[in-house]
C-alpha cells in the first residue's frame, strides 16, 4: 500500500491509499522512501505545485522556458504560503539564515510557462514527427524514434493485460510487450489521474526533449513514443530487471558485478554532466532506476525528474522538492539547490548500497544508510561495512576504492564532493582522494557558499528527514 499526503489549497491534508508497484521505468514525482519489492509499500510525501509563474517548480527542456526569478522574497513568500506544517521549521531556518544572503544573488530556476495553446501545437506537431515539436539544438542527428499507434502497443501488451504489468509508480504503469517484429520492449503508459492535463503533457514533452540529447551505452534506450490514445514511452527491455531486484534479492550479488555496475553508472553520469550535448542532472539516481541489460551492463533510466542546465548556470533552485528519501543531497532537500553534486551525493548512496547490500533507508528502523555507514567509512572498517555474504570473495583494491569514493560523494558539503569525471578516476584507480583535494576546482555555485552550509551537519539533515517521515507515518 502507498500512503500519499497532498497539500490542498486550504492547507488541509488528504490521505489516500493505493496498491502500487514501483518500476525502474516509471516516473517518481514525489519525495518517497524507496522500499523495493513487487508489489511493495511506498512511503511518500507529495507537495503540490505552487502557481507556475511564481514557484518555478516544474520541468522544462527548452531554453525559451528558462527564466530568472528576480525577487527571492517572492519565492520565499509563495513557499511559506503553500507549505504544510511539517515544513515550517525548515522554512524558518531557511528564512533566518539563508534568505538574507540570497537577496544579493540572482535566482536561477525553471519557469513552467508552457501555455495550453503552445502545448497543443507541440503535441500536434509530434503527431507528424519530432521536427519542430522539441528543442533539438545540440543534437547531431535527428532521433530515430518510432511514433507508435495505440493499436500496435495494445497488441504488443495483450491490450495492456495485468499479466504483462511489470511495474507501477506514482504516475506511470509499465508493461512488457512484444512488437510484431518480435522485439521485446517495455511500454510505459503515463497515468493522468487527478493531475492537470497541461502538467502531464508538459512533463511528457520535457522528458522526451531531454532524452533526445542522450546517447550513451549506460543510459536506457528509447525506441519510440505514442500520443495516440494516451501518452506512452517505448523503451528497450532490460532482461535482468533493476539493480534493486538483484542487490536486495535472496541471492548474493557477486562483487565483480557490483563493481561493474558502479563503474557503469559513474560513466553514465559523467556523460550526462560533462559530455552530453546538454548538461543534464538526473535528480533521481537510485537502485530501482538502474537497469541491467543482457550483458549486465548498467543503464540509467527514468528521466522524469531530470533537469538540464545551461552552461553558464551554476545551478537551479527548485521547489517543490522531488526525489527519494535517503538519496537526497542536503543542499537540495533543505534549500532546493540542484546541480551536478546532487547526483554525486545520490551516487555515493548507491555505492554504499552496492558495498553493504543495505537500503538507503532501512525498512524496519528507518535509519539512514549514510548515517550508519559514515563512522565505518571514516575508520576504513571493511569488515563491518561490507556485505557479510561476500566474505573474502571481493577484490580488496576495488573495495577500498569504492569505500573512499563513497565517503567523498556523501559529504554533506557539496563543495567537498568530487565531480563525476573525478569519481570515474577514483574508481578506476587513476586518482587518489589526496590528489583531488589538491586539484579540486573551485565550486561553480556562489549560492552554495551563501547557504550557511557550515551551520548544519549531515546529522542535522538526517534528523530533518526522520522527523518528516514520522509526521507522514502518523
Amino acid at each position: 500500500m502507498k500512503t500519499t499526503i497532498s497539500r490542498q489549497e486550504k492547507g488541509e491534508e488528504e490521505v489516500r491509499e493505493d496498491p502500487e508497484m514501483e518500476s525502474p521505468y516509471s516516473h517518481t514525482r514525489h519525495v518517497s522512501c524507496d522500499d523495493e519489492g513487487s508489489p511493495r509499500g511506498v512511503l511518500e510525501m507529495t507537495i503540490s505545485r505552487a502557481d507556475s509563474d511564481q514557484s518555478g517548480s516544474s520541468r522544462s527542456s527548452s531554453p525559451e522556458n528558462l527564466s530568472v526569478v528576480p525577487r527571492p522574497s517572492l519565492l520565499r513568500d509563495n513557499l511559506i504560503a503553500n507549505a504544510g506544517p511539517q515544513w515550517k521549521s525548515m522554512i524558518d531556518v531557511f528564512r533566518k539564515k539563508s534568505v538574507r544572503k540570497f537577496s544579493t544573488i540572482p535566482f536561477l530556476t525553471m519557469s513552467y510557462d508552457i501555455s495550453r495553446k503552445s502545448l497543443k501545437k507541440r503535441i500536434a506537431r509530434l503527431r507528424n514527427g519530432v521536427d519542430g515539436a522539441l528543442d533539438l539544438s545540440g543534437v547531431s542527428s535527428k532521433p530515430s524514434w518510432r511514433n507508435f499507434d495505440y493499436a500496435e502497443l495494445a497488441a504488443a501488451t495483450d491490450d495492456f493485460s495485468s499479466e504483462n504489468l511489470i511495474g507501477k509508480g506514482g504516475h506511470a504503469e509499465v508493461y512488457r510487450g512484444k512488437l510484431a517484429d518480435g522485439h521485446v520492449v517495455a511500454v510505459k503508459r503515463i497515468m493522468k489521474d487527478d493531475k492537470d492535463e497541461e502538467d502531464v503533457d508538459g512533463d511528457f514533452l520535457s522528458e522526451l526533449g531531454i532524452v533526445a540529447h542522450i546517447n550513451h551505452p549506460n543510459a536506457a534506450r528509447l525506441i519510440g513514443f505514442s500520443i495516440d490514445g494516451g501518452l506512452f514511452f517505448v523503451l528497450q527491455f532490460a532482461p535482468h530487471g533493476s539493480l534493486s531486484s538483484l542487490l536486495f534479492g535472496s541471492e548474493c550479488m557477486e562483487w565483480s558485478l557490483r563493481f561493474k555496475v558502479a563503474l557503469g553508472v559513474a560513466e553514465g553520469l559523467r556523460y550526462l554532466h560533462h559530455d552530453c550535448p546538454r548538461r543534464i542532472i538526473h535528480r533521481d539516481i537510485k537502485a530501482s532506476n538502474i537497469l541491467l541489460n543482457q550483458n549486465h551492463d548498467a543503464e540509467i533510466s527514468d528521466f522524469g525528474l531530470a533537469k538540464w542546465l545551461p552552461e553558464k548556470w551554476p545551478h537551479h533552485v527548485i521547489f517543490p522538492i522531488e526525489g527519494t528519501v535517503g538519496y537526497l543531497a542536503p543542499e537540495y532537500f533543505m534549500h532546493g539547490i540542484v546541480d551536478e553534486k546532487t547526483d554525486v551525493f545520490a551516487f555515493g548512496v548507491l555505492l554504499l548500497e552496492l558495498i553493504t547490500s543495505r537500503r538507503a533507508v532501512d525498512d524496519s528502523s528507518r535509519q539512514s544508510l549514510v548515517m550508519w555507514a559514515k563512522p565505518l567509512l571514516d575508520e576504513n572498517n571493511i569488515k563491518e561495512l561490507a556485505d557479510p555474504r561476500l566474505g573474502y570473495a571481493h577484490d580488496p583494491n576495488q573495495m577500498n576504492r569504492a569505500m573512499a569514493t563513497a565517503s567523498l560523494c556523501v559529504n554533506h558539503l557539496a563543495s567537498k564532493r568530487p565531480y563525476m569525471n573525478q569519481v570515474v578516476q577514483l574508481l578506476k584507480g587513476e586518482a587518489r582522494p589526496a590528489d583531488l583535494k589538491q586539484k579540486s576546482p573551485t565550486s561553480r555555485s556562489t549560492l552554495l557558499d551563501a547557504c550557511d552550509l557550515e551551520d548544519y551537519t549531515c546529522s542535522n539533515y538526517l534528523d530533518e528527514i526522520n522527523r518528516h517521515m514520522q509526521l507522514v507515518m502518523e
